[in-house]
């Protein structure tokens, strides 16, 4: 299946110049939605993943899918204020101010395996964070998962200059 062909391009958006890639349109796809849940799926089923940690929202659906698929745990990471109970914060940058995102600090236990998952890899920068985050708690993150990249954005390079592994399904 062509998933890039279920991915809404939108010119323009959020500045003149700049391409928005809604990725709405390939989750509102039945078969689309499932054969990116199936491929990923079948990446770590052998992998001992405990953990699949999702970076708020679009993550946290591909994320649950996934997590359900192969048994394992679901760790929202979300903005600032929006977790119930004890959280661990860490701050990325944006533009040019930096935004606070936090982890439930019984989300993961020391020694567990994740893998961090997100829609669209972009500079890096909420990535980086949300390993800091998970590594803060002992967490072993085995890989960065992502639907799309933008790679003229960078953030391949900047995490796997700190030793991750980076996987995506389709790079732009």
């Amino acid at each position: 299946m062509d998933i890039q062909s279920l991915i809404r391009k939108i010119p323009d958006y959020p500045r003149p110049g700049e391409t928005y890639y809604d990725l709405t349109t390939l989750l509102a796809d039945g078969r689309g939605f499932r054969a990116v849940i199936e491929e990923l799926a079948t990446r770590y089923a052998s992998r001992s993943i405990k953990k699949f940690a999702c970076l708020e929202w679009r993550g946290f659906v591909i994320g649950a899918a996934l997590a359900y698929r192969l048994e394992a745990g679901f760790v929202p990471i979300r903005k600032l204020g929006k977790l119930p109970g004890e959280t661990i914060v860490g701050e990325h940058e944006f533009g040019h101010t930096s935004e606070p995102i936090e982890m439930g600090v019984h989300a993961i236990e020391p020694g567990e395996t994740v893998v961090l998952v997100d829609d669209m890899l972009a500079t890096g920068s909420v990535s980086e964070a949300a390993v800091k985050l998970i590594g803060d708690l002992g967490g072993h993150v085995a890989e960065c998962c992502f639907v799309h990249e933008l790679v003229s954005l960078g953030g391949r390079k900047r995490l796997e200059a700190q030793g991750l592994s980076v996987f995506t399904l389709w790079a732009d």
